[in-house]
């Protein structure tokens, strides 16, 4: 038995119209020509579908198990349609974000809730996982997004410039480099610096500064949460570099000093790694200027 989709929504709609002339009207199809379908599904099945002469028309048992299978399948039929439509106009989709820039939580959630409100059926999710393997997995198309401050040349992949910032020294107010107008390497000698759990490769404060003076510090001490480095901070427990838009509220307090990194400041740049095939996505196009818009509002502190 050969069953099409026109098949069960042929039984679907004289079951709702409860008659074949309402029915051929609902389908816009001539009642001869409906007909003629019922009869050939008649005949492959081997068995009545309906009951002829009641009125309004009826199914038979074997008509009601069709039309089971019909109201399971169509609806689902249905929904994947729309998916479909949604993935042509860039209405649905998945962002999966993968994260090189510890820090880039604090800035990218209210984007992220943002972009909600205007894209609800994309599937969004951060994946801290990836973080040092992100590169490749947007590749392998494990992830759809890479925040980095790390631009390189790979084809198939594009570097969308986000926003600049600086890297800022923090101590607690009564830590004796408060006294300096900046910070220079030779000053981490001899202080315990607070860390993200991540590679010096990815840290500003080394591989901007302290790796190319081969300084070292006295001891690194790593923190998960930025809000446990700066309360360490403020304990006088240690020193840390942070990027400008985690230390924007702290330089307004107190308990703490920011100060410049060298004489002329230590700017980095952040960029949106993406898949070409995916910059028109509008979605994407969407996030992308989202992140700029908050960009700005963090420059403006």
């Amino acid at each position: 038995m050969h069953i099409e989709f026109r098949h069960l929504r042929t039984i679907q709609a004289i079951h709702r119209a409860g008659g074949l002339a309402r029915a051929a009207e609902m389908m816009n199809i001539t009642q001869s020509a409906l007909s003629h379908q019922v009869k050939g599904l008649e005949d492959q099945a081997g068995v009545e579908l309906f009951v002829r002469r009641s009125k309004p028309l009826k199914l038979s048992p074997a008509g009601q198990r069709l039309l089971k299978l019909a109201e399971q399948v169509l609806p689902q039929v249905a929904a994947l349609q729309e998916e479909f439509s949604g993935l042509r106009e860039g209405s649905t989709g998945r962002m999966h974000i993968a994260i090189e820039c510890h820090a880039c939580f604090e800035w990218l959630f209210p984007v992220l809730e943002q972009f909600r409100r205007s894209f609800g059926e994309v599937d969004v999710d951060i994946r801290p996982g990836l973080a040092f393997d992100a590169l490749p997995a947007l590749l392998r198309e494990e992830v759809d997004l890479v925040v980095s401050s790390d631009p390189e040349e790979i084809a198939g992949v594009e570097f969308i410039e986000l926003f600049d910032y600086r890297a800022v020294f923090v101590a607690a107010s009564t830590h004796p480099l408060a006294q300096k107008e900046f910070v220079e390497a030779e000053d981490f000698r001899d202080q315990t610096l607070i860390t993200y759990p991540v590679e010096r490769s990815r840290l500003d404060v080394f591989s901007q500064l302290l790796i190319p003076a081969k300084v070292e510090p006295a001891s690194i001490r790593q923190v998960e949460l930025t809000a446990v480095i700066l309360l360490l901070v403020a304990s006088n427990r240690g020193v840390s570099v942070l990027p400008d838009w985690v230390v924007r509220e702290v330089k307004y307090s107190s308990d703490y000093v920011t100060r410049q990194l060298t004489k002329d400041g230590v700017t980095r740049r952040l960029y949106a790694a993406i898949r070409s095939d995916d910059r028109e996505k509008p979605f994407m196009q969407e996030l992308l200027a989202l992140a700029g818009t908050e960009a700005r509002k963090l420059q403006a502190v």
